[in-house]
Order: structure tokens, then C-alpha cells, then sequence
């Protein structure tokens, strides 16, 4: 492409287009992606975050992190890189209207967001309500599409928040009308849950929309211009890209840091890992000046960061053009400098860290609670829906239900596959000690006191 054609696509997938309101005027002090900021920042799923898993559930600690804390530090760290990069990409193609702040207010958003879907107890949570979809047989029963089976079977929060963001905030909206350009810079994975056929690349290993939401996400990929891979998958916005990096940067580093607070990884361990990922960008004496262990840490995770995001800034501008048309599918982190050292980080995270008992211990409970919310929900709104006897239990479960998530008037929807979503979706923005109260409470384990 031509130097005016680059610049035609940029402003394209800078649109400030909303879902569902069109183009909304927007002031210079805060523009529409500021706006989309504060709008995840006052959502009740945001808030939720705070009791959420990043790695250690339930953790007594003050200090380590949890998904909020977590995205907020990706937003700062995505800010950045986004405004870096964007500086240069104004220069190259002479963008009209557009500051590098922009590019940064996209990237922040999307990362302050990318976290909203995830269930209680991370990652297990997403397997436990994979594995009772399976395992329950309720989707032999109704002739499901090959699509819909796929949403439950292989559920995913990336899919969920982009479900969030567009139609469970503000139901009646729907959803948060939020610009095109950040949902799709959100969606790192702008696929459906099954296809004709699999896809390469980084983009296209997890999905990121269910069926109910497909026709919004199309509207996203046409406001934005983004390319079409295959029937119902299309190619990342280039932005999504830094949205990765910020994610795994801060997982990645943040992890390893609260993994030595906790004492599962040794102070030594993971100074040299921070040192190495840091490089050159550790000079002079100073790390020689700071005695605790805990400082010399949070010292070199500062630095880390700072040296990958600048690795990853140099791979994308390198590699913009390739990027554009859909040609570069791989992480920036993984194609930067800083590559091996990142592998070691992996290597430790893998056998130290998330395989630290107290985390398996409350992820594997994790199954059982988020496996029997979902067994007593969905057997009351199939006995509401008709399929089968109502007990007097199924009745009380039913009233228990917000309406969002029972039907119109505790009408459980005649269609199965919304009902079990909307169960899904219930159970899913759960935080984790509501769902572990509301499943002892059910259960008759705990009853509730006065």
C-alpha cells in the first residue's frame, strides 16, 4: 500500500464509531476513547475484578495482585506503548485529527477491559465450565449448531467480555456503546468458537465472540476495515497487538514478583530473571545502593518492563506494513530481543508458580463450586423452560436468578442455547467468595445468620 492508502486504513481503525449510538462529538480535554475509559472504570464487572483471581485465589496477602489491580497495571503499561507507537505512526503517514495520546487512550481502554470476562478462579474457572458442559449431556438433548455447541464446550472469557461490554452493562442500552476502535483493539482473538477449519497465528488460538454476539462483532470489523480470514474470523487490528504485550508483560513480571513476595520463588531466582529481561537498561550503582530484597525486585521489574516495551514498540513499527495486511500473526514479545529471557521467566512460572499448592488447592474447589452453581441454575431454568418437572427448590432457585439472567418475568428464554448462556453469564460475573458463599449457602453448608 501507498503512503495515502496507510493513511486511509489508520484512520479507519481509529474509528471513534459507537456500537450501537453511531458517532458521538467528542472534546479535545476528553476525546471518546477517555470517555471509553471511564465508562469500563464505573461498570460493576470492572469492580468485580478486585475479587477475582490473577494467580493466588483467595489470597490472604495485602500485597499480591488480583485481576483488578492486575488490568490497571496493563492499562498504565498498554498507555505507553500505545502513545509510543502512535507517535511514530503520525509521523510516518501524516495522520489528520489524531494524537499519539489517542493511540494510547485505545490501548489503555482495551487493556483496562481485557480481564472483565474472566470467571471466579481465573483459568480453572473457564476449564471447570468447559468440562460441565461436557460432561452434563444437556447438549445432546436439543439440536444445537455446531457453533453454539462450541461456545459451551469450549467457553472463554475473552468472548465473555466482549458479551460484557456490548450487552450485559447497561442491558437496556445495550451495552456500553463503546467505540469500534477500542472493542476491536479488545478482541485479541476476532474469531468465532468453531470453524470450517483451523487458524495460524497467535490470533486465531482462542475465539472471541459467542454466536449471540456475532452481529456485533461484524459491525466492529466493518466500522474498523479490518480483513476477513475466513468466514466468521477476521485479522487482528494492529493495535490488539499491544494490547498482548501489556498483558503479558504485566503477568508475566508481576507474577514473578508476587511468586517471590509469597516465597515460592527464591529473591535470588528472581532478580537474576529480572536482571536478564532488563539488560543494559541496569546501570551504574544503583542496584547496588538498594539492600532489601523486596525493593531490588520491584527496582529491575520496573526496568524489565521498560526494556520490553521497547523491544516490542521496534518489532511493530518494523513490522507495521506486514501487520496491516494481515501477514505478521505472531506475539511481538516472542519476535523482540527479549525472547529468551522471557522463555526462562515461562520455564519458572510453569514449575514454580502456578503449580504453587495453594493455588491448585482453591482452583480444583474452584470446579466443584462453579460446577454445582451451574447444575442447580440450569436444572431450575430448564424446569421453568418446560423440559421437566418443577420441584418447589427449582421455583425458589428461579426467584433467586436476576431477571437479566432468568427471562422476562422468570421466563426462562425458549431458545436452550440462551438459557444455558445467560446461567453462563451469571456464574461467570460471579466474584470468587460470592460464588464460593452462594454455593455453601445452596448447598446448606453455611446458612445465612442475621
Amino acid at each position: 500500500m501507498d503512503n495515502d492508502a496507510l493513511r486511509a486504513r489508520w484512520q479507519k481503525l481509529l474509528s471513534a464509531e459507537r456500537l450501537g449510538a453511531g458517532s458521538i462529538p467528542s472534546a479535545p480535554e476528553r476525546t471518546a476513547f477517555q470517555q471509553d475509559y471511564d465508562r469500563i472504570v464505573f461498570t460493576s464487572a470492572f469492580r468485580r475484578l478486585k475479587d477475582k483471581t490473577q494467580v493466588f485465589p483467595l489470597s490472604r496477602s495485602d500485597y499480591v495482585r488480583t485481576r483488578l489491580t492486575h488490568s490497571l497495571e496493563a492499562s498504565c503499561v498498554g498507555r505507553s506503548l500505545g502513545a509510543v507507537v502512535g507517535r511514530e505512526i503520525i509521523d510516518r503517514h501524516k495522520l489528520a485529527n489524531v494524537d499519539a495520546a489517542d493511540f494510547g487512550a485505545i490501548v489503555a481502554a482495551a487493556c483496562l477491559a481485557h480481564d472483565i470476562g474472566n470467571p471466579p478462579f481465573g483459568h480453572a474457572g473457564e476449564d471447570a465450565i468447559r468440562e460441565w458442559f461436557k460432561a452434563s449431556g444437556l447438549l445432546d438433548k436439543y439440536d444445537f449448531s455446531e457453533a453454539e455447541r462450541a461456545d459451551l464446550t469450549q467457553y472463554e472469557g475473552n468472548a465473555q467480555g466482549f458479551r460484557i461490554l456490548t450487552r450485559l452493562q447497561n442491558p437496556d442500552n445495550p451495552g456500553l456503546q463503546l467505540t469500534s476502535a477500542v472493542l476491536a483493539t479488545f478482541t485479541k482473538y476476532p474469531r468465532a468458537s468453531w470453524l470450517e477449519a483451523p487458524l495460524s497465528g497467535v490470533s486465531g488460538k482462542k475465539f472471541g465472540f459467542f454466536q449471540d454476539d456475532a452481529a456485533a462483532f461484524t459491525r466492529v470489523a466493518a466500522a474498523t476495515g479490518l480483513g476477513e480470514r475466513a468466514p466468521s474470523a477476521w485479522h487482528r487490528h494492529p493495535l490488539a497487538f499491544l494490547v498482548e504485550v501489556a498483558d503479558d508483560t504485566c503477568y508475566l513480571i508481576v507474577d514473578l514478583e508476587d511468586a517471590a513476595r509469597l516465597g515460592f520463588v527464591r529473591n535470588e531466582d528472581a532478580e537474576t530473571l529480572l536482571a536478564d529481561l532488563a539488560g543494559d537498561s541496569v546501570t551504574g550503582g544503583k542496584l547496588a545502593r538498594i539492600s532489601e530484597p523486596k525493593e531490588r525486585i520491584e527496582y529491575l521489574r520496573a526496568k524489565a518492563i521498560g526494556r520490553l516495551l521497547e523491544g516490542a514498540a521496534a518489532v511493530f513499527l518494523e513490522n507495521e506494513a506486514d501487520i496491516l495486511a494481515g501477514r505478521f500473526n505472531e506475539g511481538l514479545l516472542e519476535a523482540s530481543p527479549a525472547s529468551m529471557p522471557l522463555q526462562a521467566v515461562k520455564k519458572i512460572a510453569r514449575e514454580n508458580i502456578y503449580v504453587a499448592r495453594p493455588a491448585l488447592e482453591i482452583e480444583t474447589a474452584g470446579f466443584e463450586v462453579l460446577g454445582g452453581l451451574l447444575s442447580l441454575f440450569i436444572a431450575a431454568v430448564e424446569a421453568g423452560a418446560g423440559q421437566c418437572p418443577m420441584t418447589t427448590r427449582e421455583k425458589m432457585l428461579l426467584k433467586l436468578l436476576p431477571k437479566q439472567f432468568s427471562g422476562a418475568q422468570g421466563e426462562p428464554a425458549p431458545n436452550p442455547y440462551l438459557r444455558f448462556l445467560r446461567i453462563a453469564d451469571f456464574v461467570t460475573g460471579m466474584t470468587d467468595s460470592y460464588a464460593v458463599d452462594l454455593y455453601r449457602k445452596l448447598k446448606g453448608i453455611d446458612l445465612p445468620g442475621e
